[in-house]
């Protein structure tokens, strides 16, 4: 053992960032020392030395086909099979010539003599031959080293076949076996100790539990955690919270020659939390505070000791996991996986990153980056219009509840800003296990399974977490294109964008959600009817589909469905769009209300899109405290009808014809 006096100062007892804080992990690692394991022990491992073969693939020219190896220059014709090349030593000791032929299999050796195969389909066996010998008709013309594979064409004497550094998987070991190697010099995976402090655990095994009694659950996910890794596991078992309790288990440790040490609890600022103090004892400790959640209580240091085998030192990384069952799992993930990577030689010791979508909205800490607990899936339409991943959370994310870690197979990077991050939003992911195992999502699909992504602007206000505007706003892009992932979603953005630009002018409304869908009716009208019956959307925007060609079908769709209709809506986006082209009078679409939602149809085209928006925005807000049966809001120059002048019908009709000024009276309905 060798004590490091120094061992407390270099700790620093300020959080530190996660990236940093692995950074300093990865600077303390070293690679484990090669070591020979036979092929069948090396499938994971990353190879230590270069291979290469001993002799050439194919060792011999090899038919391609099933055929006949010929000679090229006879031609079509009658020939007499004189051999068989089917594999081993058939065919040894024949030459093809002139005139004669051999048969042979695919990968069969070519015989002496012959420059080219032709396959069975171009050939008639000949019936009737006055000769036991079988013959053969070619009936094609072929040319020399056709359908033959040539000495050394798949892998060269001497190529190196594989490089030190290579991660082998099953193809690498079909490789190895290939080439002969039977052993192979690789870097091993560490052997890693765990141990559980606090007088609080029991054994898992424990049927029934006392006051102050919980099962110990971060020994067995650790242990498992590091079998996953392939690596050797060494179980310390318990130790109370007692100083020379835990100091006897982790000298245990020390001496037993183990690459790694993990302990889980007594790292807080607890009066019985003797793990840091312990590991300061035993060499330098690197942090013990990480600004990040879950996990701030991590403490990492690096211990020089001799082994009870041999008398050399030894470098051990010491990880004081925090207790909670999650932040345990999350630091070991982040900073225990990489570690383990490196020792085994991994170039690229790092976790997979990845971009998703969230799939709802989430409030971020206002002074640590969280890495939250999420379900990532990989889905046709991520809300974009185009193939990607989007992220569902597991739930509540208090560090304490394991559940929040059932079924995630990613940690999502939030930043420290204490906001909500709109659903919809693209943001950093850690993939920690298979991407393609995941449970399916209960939420209730729509009819064949169109993706609808929840999207909350940046306008609405938080309360408990979620956010809440006056009006809820709908967009379905309508695209056969984008639907089956042809080409991307460029009108959904942009209607989204439109309406939270103009979320004030609009009363308040927000995107609360978007789809797409082909050009059919069916799917078409049942999205529309689930927003307005079910979701009850204020405003429903389809994009796309207006047009004259057979596949659009939007207005129909929409106008089986609507009870009301809207035509003056439909008239200002006419007078809007005829400004930019004449070919706006082509549009065929329709708006109208069905219960409490006003549905309305517009073009396919992004920049059209906006500029009906702009059209209506003066009108849309009046008719949407409309249809919630609010008749207050007037046009600014109106004046209620109990105050106004009285002024009779002939009058009125007197002063307008003679020229006589006249404010415009109100339109609006009463």
């Amino acid at each position: 053992m060798a004590e490091n006096d120094g061992g407390a100062a270099a700790a620093k007892p300020a959080m530190i960032p996660p990236e940093e804080a692995l950074r300093m992990v990865l600077g303390a690692a070293r690679r484990l020392p090669p070591v020979a394991v036979p092929l069948h022990d090396a499938l994971g491992k990353v190879l230590a030395e270069d291979v290469r073969a001993p002799d050439p693939l194919p060792p011999y020219p090899a038919s391609v086909k099933d055929g006949y190896a010929v000679v090229a220059s006879d031609g079509p014709g009658e020939y007499p099979v004189i051999t068989e090349s089917r594999a081993g030593n058939d065919g040894v000791g024949v030459t093809v010539t002139p005139g004669t032929v051999a048969y042979v299999t695919t990968g069969g050796p070519i015989p002496d003599g012959a420059d080219a195969v032709v396959q069975v389909e171009d050939t008639e066996l000949v019936k009737g031959s006055l000769t036991d010998q079988k013959r053969v008709k070619v009936l094609v013309q072929t040319s020399k080293g056709v359908d033959i594979r040539p000495v050394g064409c798949d892998i060269e004497r001497d190529y190196i076949v594989l490089t030190a550094g290579e991660r082998i998987g099953p193809s690498e070991v079909g490789l190895l076996a290939t080439v002969g190697v039977t052993n192979v010099k690789v870097y091993p995976y560490p052997t890693v100790a765990v141990l559980s402090t606090g007088d609080e655990l029991v054994d898992s095994r424990t049927k029934c539990l006392n006051r102050g009694q919980i099962r110990d659950s971060n020994r067995a996910m650790l242990v498992a955690a590091a079998v996953q890794q392939q690596c050797k596991v060494l179980d310390l078992g318990i130790a109370r919270d007692d100083k020379e309790e835990i100091e006897r288990s982790i000298q245990s440790a020390l001496s037993s020659g183990v690459d790694i040490l993990l302990t889980s609890g007594g790292v807080s600022m607890g009066d019985k939390d003797f793990v840091k103090p312990l590991l300061e004892k035993q060499g330098k400790v690197y942090f013990s505070k990480v600004c990040m959640k879950p996990g701030k209580p991590l403490t990492f240091a690096e211990i020089t000791a001799n082994t009870a085998e041999s008398r050399m030192s030894k470098r051990i990384l010491a990880f004081g996991l925090p207790g909670n069952p999650v932040s345990c799992v999350v630091c070991f993930n982040l900073f225990v996986v990489p570690a383990i990577r490196y020792l085994a030689g991994w170039a690229n010791p790092d976790l997979l990153r990845i971009q998703v979508r969230l799939k709802q909205s989430i409030k971020t800490d206002p002074v640590r980056i969280e890495y939250h607990r999420a379900v990532i899936r990989w889905l046709a339409n991520d809300g974009s219009g185009s193939p990607g991943f989007v992220a569902e959370s597991t739930g509540h994310q208090v560090s304490s509840r394991l559940l929040s870690m059932k079924s995630a197979n990613a940690f999502l990077v939030l930043p420290a800003t204490g906001s909500v991050i709109p659903a919809g939003t693209s943001v950093p992911a850690i993939a920690v296990s298979d991407l393609s195992v995941c449970t399916p999502s209960k939420s209730p699909l729509l009819p064949d399974s169109v993706p609808v992504v929840q999207v909350t602007s940046s306008h609405a206000t938080v309360a408990d977490g979620h956010l809440e505007a006056t009006y809820r706003v709908a967009i379905l892009t309508v695209s056969d294109t984008v639907a089956s992932g042809a080409g991307p979603d460029r009108s959904g953005p942009r209607a989204v964008t439109v309406v939270d630009s103009s979320s004030e002018r609009l009363g308040g409304a927000r995107v609360a959600a978007t789809a797409v869908v082909p050009d059919e009716v069916a799917k078409i009208k049942d999205i529309l009817q689930r927003w307005a019956d079910i979701d009850k959307m204020d405003l429903i925007l389809t994009l796309g589909g207006t047009g004259f060609t057979p596949r659009d079908v939007t207005p129909e769709a929409t106008k089986e469905l609507i009870e009301k209709e809207t035509p003056g809506l439909l008239y200002v986006m006419m007078q809007e769009s005829l400004k930019v082209t004449p070919f706006a009078v082509l549009s065929r679409a329709a708006a109208g209300i069905r219960g409490s939602s006003l549905i309305i149809n517009m073009p396919g085209n992004p920049n059209a899109v906006a500029e009906c928006m702009e059209a209506l925005l003066p009108a849309l807000k009046h008719a949407l405290k409309q249809i919630k049966g609010d008749k207050r809001e007037k046009h600014p120059r109106h004046v209620p009808h109990a105050q106004a002048v009285p002024v009779d019908t002939w009058e009125r009709s007197y002063k307008s014809a003679s020229g006589s000024e006249m404010e415009r009276g109100c339109s609006c309905s009463h």
